[in-house]
């Protein structure tokens, strides 16, 4: 079973798209309900698949567990492997993504009415492609799974998106394909070199990722290159200024779901490859430009704040917020010391909870409202009270409020700053000021005030199911923000390792 649980984690979604594709539904609304009710039910069925993952990759734990390998195809003297797998670093990203996309596949019935059994196909490819970037431990299955991930989000954003979603598909479409481009020539470029592994009787061609963060060494100019290469794929998806310019417009064109997937695990993949590929592989590269790198972190965290601040559209918001904290955990990556690293992966998953349930929060009172202007609304706690206590727990879990997740990732990632680059870590914590600012600043005007427009004194409040939703967003808000040993005890060995490699090089 621990073998086959990455097969069935992976491929379950899948096999529910094409169940999906095929199924010979009928009924007055065209069979929607049956097919929203099978995939939610391959929803939760991968939630629940993924559970394992958290007992079996328990505090303390490291190297890689349930582990899966298969020949896949040779070329010439290089056999390529299909190899699966699960480590510290990846064990909260999986499970994050297979409770994201179940809460979207709940969510998403109230503003999908379209082409339902497209959507839920593509939304269920994606799933498995997300899944296979993060269990992935072999260079070629990471391509792969990595370009597949992208197609769905496409089609979903030019599909269902909004007035400009060919503009913004586009423009997504380019920024990814050409980080794609530099990521795949260097893969090409390392697997085509031989390794000397033990036992192997000599030089081998290898795209395992293990045997090449285990044994590659490199000359500094080399690494440089292939630093570079991978580094700029990686940053934008981040995406890191100055390759942020796609991700306001895809934020603001997708439908909910689509954002909701985009901010909750997508974003994570470029901070997930700049830890597992950039440190360990390229380690005299990495001290070279880690300031440089901790500086690009800095800049997103106080532009995508001002950026925030600008904002009068509250999806715009949400989406420049992200810039701004995705920010902090460049610069806590690269200050390479086990706080900056540690508080990074668990700023990754709190912010793939807080921005989530802000999506949600915007679709929601957008489906009521159909406007998302922040000065149409005002006073809506009178009339909205559940609404307005989930913005607020999300609008606190944002900016870092103790006792919920924002707060430990970040204050982790500041002091790692400023062991350092004692003035990057302080202008770093002073820059969280502005974060405050636009969030709070948001809160106020939306949830608090007079009631003045007499359209919102008769919007209704969230439903149950809205608000089922949210709950396990919430529940994971203070569950880390009260004890995020239990999360960072899963993670801390692992990048350990990724440490001790880079060291090593000093």
């Amino acid at each position: 079973m621990d073998s086959s649980l990455p097969l069935i984690l992976t491929f379950l979604p899948l096999a529910g798209a094409l169940g999906i594709l095929v199924a010979p539904v009928r009924g007055r609304d065209g069979g929607a309900a049956s097919l929203w009710g099978f995939a939610q039910l391959i929803g939760v069925a991968t939630f629940l698949a993924s559970l394992p993952l958290w007992f079996g990759y328990g505090p303390g734990e490291e190297g890689v567990k349930f582990a899966f390998s298969a020949d896949w195809f040779r070329f010439q003297t290089l056999q390529v492997r299909f190899a699966l797998g699960v480590d510290g670093l990846s064990v909260l990203l999986i499970l994050l993504t297979t409770l994201v996309s179940m809460l979207v596949l709940f969510s998403a019935s109230s503003h999908i009415k379209d082409r339902a059994r497209e959507f839920l196909f593509w939304l269920l490819v994606m799933e498995s492609g997300m899944l296979g970037v993060f269990l992935a431990l072999d260079f070629f299955t990471f391509y792969v799974f990595w370009e597949v991930m992208l197609i769905p989000l496409y089609f979903i954003i030019g599909i269902w998106g909004g007035p400009r979603r060919r503009y913004a598909t586009i423009k997504f479409f380019l920024y990814t394909m050409a980080g794609s481009v530099l990521m795949l020539l260097a893969i090409v470029w390392l697997v085509s070199h031989p390794l000397t592994l033990p036992g192997a009787g000599g030089p081998a061609l290898t795209s395992s990722i293990l045997d090449h963060t285990a044994h590659l060494r490199l000359p500094a100019s080399t690494q440089t290159w292939l630093f570079l290469a991978f580094a700029v794929a990686f940053l934008i998806k981040v995406p890191a200024v100055p390759f942020h310019t796609w991700l306001p417009d895809a934020h603001v064109e997708a439908p909910t779901s689509g954002s909701v997937i985009l901010a909750g695990v997508l974003l994570k993949m470029g901070t997930y490859g700049l830890i597992r590929f950039c440190l360990p592989l390229f380690p005299l590269a990495t001290l070279d430009f880690a300031p440089i790198l901790m500086g690009i972190g800095l800049v997103g965290l106080l532009y995508g704040a001002f950026l925030a601040w600008a904002q009068s559209d509250l999806k715009k918001l949400v989406a420049y917020s992200s810039i701004s904290h995705l920010g902090p955990i460049v610069l806590g990556t690269f200050a390479l010391n086990a706080l900056g690293l540690e508080g990074s992966v668990l700023q990754m998953i709190s912010h793939g909870l807080a921005t989530p349930a802000l999506f949600l929060l915007v679709g929601m009172i957008y489906e009521r409202r159909h406007t998302r202007e922040i000065g149409d609304f005002g006073g809506l706690a009178r009339v909205m009270p559940r609404f307005a206590f989930f913005l607020m727990l999300a609008t606190f879990a944002s900016v870092g409020l103790p006792g919920l997740s924002g707060f430990v990732g970040e204050f982790m990632i500041f002091l790692g700053a400023f062991q350092a680059s004692p003035w990057i870590g302080a202008v770093a914590a002073a820059g969280v000021i502005f974060g405050a600012v636009y969030m709070l600043s948001m809160m106020r005007r939306v949830a608090f005030g007079p009631l003045r427009s007499e359209e919102n004194r008769r919007l209704k409040d969230l439903s149950l199911r809205e608000s089922l939703v949210l709950v396990p967003l919430v529940v994971l808000f203070v569950w880390i923000g009260v004890s995020p040993s239990t999360f960072t005890s899963r993670t801390s060995k692992t990048l350990a390792q990724i440490q001790a490699k880079v060291e090593q090089a000093r």
